[in-house]
């Protein structure tokens, strides 16, 4: 946690990186509102941080959906990230409720053939 998001985002953003925030799970967007215009991606932690291999929390598509709505209103080109649970089952319903970049960390590494499952990944964003 950052004490102060905008002097942090601010800071990086003069330094010519790109900015982002992390939001876990119970966080609430309120929480990115008023710095939403110095990031260039927000990550939306999908699972509680801490271990590898857990379910997708489902509220959070709604949670997707809002913040793709707060981004386009500002006419923004902050991009949505999301990581934890992620799965060839979900990634489409992830994707369509907003998200740009998928994290899909144990369903890739346990797949038997990690090409095959990154070219479905992939053709869902066509």
């Amino acid at each position: 946690a950052v004490r102060h998001a905008h002097r942090y985002l601010t800071a990086v953003r003069e330094m010519g990186l790109a900015s982002g925030i992390t939001l876990n799970p119970q966080t609430p967007l309120c929480a990115v509102e008023h710095v939403l215009e110095e990031c260039d991606q927000v990550l939306l932690m999908s699972v509680n941080p801490g271990f590898g291999g857990q379910k997708f929390i489902e509220p959070l598509i709604d949670k997707i959906s809002r913040l793709r709505a707060m981004i386009d209103a500002r006419g923004l080109k902050t991009l949505i990230q999301v990581d934890g649970g992620i799965s060839l089952q979900n990634a489409q319903r992830i994707s369509a409720a907003g998200a740009d970049i998928l994290v899909m960390g144990s369903a890739f590494f346990a797949a038997e053939d990690k090409s095959r499952l990154a070219r479905e990944v992939h053709s869902l964003g066509s």
